[in-house]
């Protein structure tokens, strides 16, 4: 809310909040009830948390409202000196002029005439000249820009249109620049190992580098609801987990040692997809995923998600906008919450266990994201399920051999094209159900915005309310359920 909403609406919802806390409080210590005392206390808490958030989202709202890029004209001419935090990304192809790309970058100092202005604050670089697709994140560059608002309020200073190359300042740490030869081995390997679309497809798949993506693939994936797999998230984590982590309980080795390695691949994986706030945050997510899975301790893993968000929006307020964080929250939400009972429910009705979980999941996932999905597009994919739940058998397949080709490429080039082929024939299938599944065109329009979002959440309620009431467990007794004891009756009569 102070985000949308301004930092003086965050500063009177958190005199608020401290106002309610107060008298929460008050009442804490008046109450005598131990379970009364309970609730106010950690009403309390929730309170005092929520406070403290609003300081930190208000304070930062503050500085960006306040920064003299606000005040400058919407033209001006800038010399910039920024660092790239993320790979560029390819914007969708015009019609008329070159492919543009989009760079996320933290302002460092920028000129208007002769006097340099040291000022920090996040910026957006749209750039079509050569040399910033190569960019590193942590890679200090100097360029020329002319300055324009942002398009949305979601802490961005300024949108900076470059108008030449960037000139490097600072060299990128040396973990950004491993990660980026393990990056670009990983592409060559796949560039010599597999088709023009299959190559361009697989690093989006392991690592989330889309650069190469062609767009028809980009709009295939949008329509069959498959774009998460192209980004990285929580299931990328997950795979990678599971594998080290089942591999060491097949191989009998002492558990304390395979969450060693389970602990290094994660490092490794972060370090190739990047340790970027997204990436971090897939991270966390997918630990949080795999130990609900693996060690069967979901009802831990709900508030250990909830204190992953909790502590990633505090590190990071903007991520309580960004679109794939919320996917991403709500996805594992499903996982957690809905999928175990609903998998369940089809196991005791004849349903093998992987084919339940993934119908489970599927259903899970697709439910809870719908609304937001809705509230951006305006449309639903009626296909969404089915899709997911054809590509699902390849896609722990083509991350786990994509990433151990990655890792052997850097080795030995030859070994990684040799490894990659075997991507081949799932990358086939994967690239066949998105093209299929968009030729057939089967969505529903609904209203984008906020109206579309709202209605759709409230028939996925109703709809989770008829499936609680479907896959509830029956009476541990034995005994019928009031109403049916009651037209029992009635028919005795």
């Amino acid at each position: 809310m102070t985000v949308l909403a301004g930092w003086w609406v965050g500063v009177m919802v958190v005199g608020v909040l401290v106002g309610v806390a107060m008298v929460v409080g008050v009442g804490a210590v008046r109450v005598r009830r131990g379970g009364w005392r309970m609730a106010a206390a950690v009403l309390l808490a929730a309170l005092v948390a929520g406070a403290g958030f609003g300081i930190a989202a208000a304070w930062r709202e503050y500085r960006v409202a306040t920064h003299p890029l606000r005040t400058a004209a919407v033209g001006t001419y800038l010399t910039v000196i920024a660092v790239p935090t993320d790979d560029p990304k390819p914007l969708p192809a015009k019609s008329f002029g070159g492919r543009q790309w989009m760079v996320e970058a933290d302002l460092r100092e920028y000129r208007h005439g002769t006097v340099p202005v040291r000022a920090g604050g996040a910026v957006i670089v749209l750039a079509a000249q050569p040399g910033w697709p190569g960019l590193l994140p942590g890679q200090v560059v100097r360029f020329r820009a002319r300055l324009d608002r942002p398009w949305r309020r979601d802490l961005t200073v300024a949108v900076l249109r470059a108008q030449g190359p960037p000139v490097t300042v600072e060299r990128a740490p040396w973990w950004q620049r491993a990660a980026g030869s393990v990056r670009a081995n990983f592409a060559a390997a796949a560039s010599h190992a597999l088709p023009r679309t299959e190559a361009g497809l697989l690093p989006g798949l392991v690592d989330g580098d889309v650069s190469r993506l062609p767009d028809q693939v980009r709009e295939d994936f949008q329509h069959t609801e498959l774009s998460h797999l192209v980004a990285v998230s929580g299931t990328n984590v997950t795979i990678v987990l599971a594998t080290v982590m089942i591999s060491m309980r097949l191989l009998t080795i002492d558990p304390r040692v395979g969450a060693v390695l389970a602990a290094l691949a994660l490092i490794g994986f972060v370090v190739l997809a990047r340790p970027s706030p997204t990436v971090l945050r897939a991270a966390v997510m997918g630990g949080v995923a795999v130990l609900a899975v693996l060690l069967g301790r979901r009802k831990q893993a709900l508030p250990a998600l909830c204190g992953a968000t909790i502590g990633l929006i505090g590190w990071s307020p903007e991520l309580a906008l960004d679109i794939g964080f919320a996917l991403s929250v709500l996805a594992t939400v499903g996982l957690i919450v809905l999928a175990p009972r609903w998998s369940h429910w089809l196991e005791e009705r004849g349903w093998r266990r992987g084919p339940a979980e993934a119908v489970g999941v599927a259903t899970a996932a697709f439910l809870l994201t719908a609304p937001l999905i809705v509230a951006l597009t305006g449309r639903v994919g009626l296909l969404a399920i089915v899709a997911n739940l054809l590509v699902e058998p390849v896609i722990a397949p083509i991350t786990v051999i994509g990433a151990l080709g990655a890792v052997l490429s850097c080795a030995w080039l030859p070994a990684g094209v040799l490894v990659l082929r075997l991507t081949g024939p799932p990358l086939w299938w994967l690239l066949f159900v998105a093209e299929h599944g968009a030729s057939l065109g089967i969505s529903v329009s609904l209203p984008d915005g906020p109206r579309g979002g709202f209605a759709l959440a409230i028939l996925v309620g109703g709809l989770l309310i008829l499936f609680h009431r479907i896959t509830r467990p029956p009476d541990p007794s034995g005994a019928d359920p009031p109403e049916e004891r009651s037209q029992d009756s009635r028919a005795a009569r």
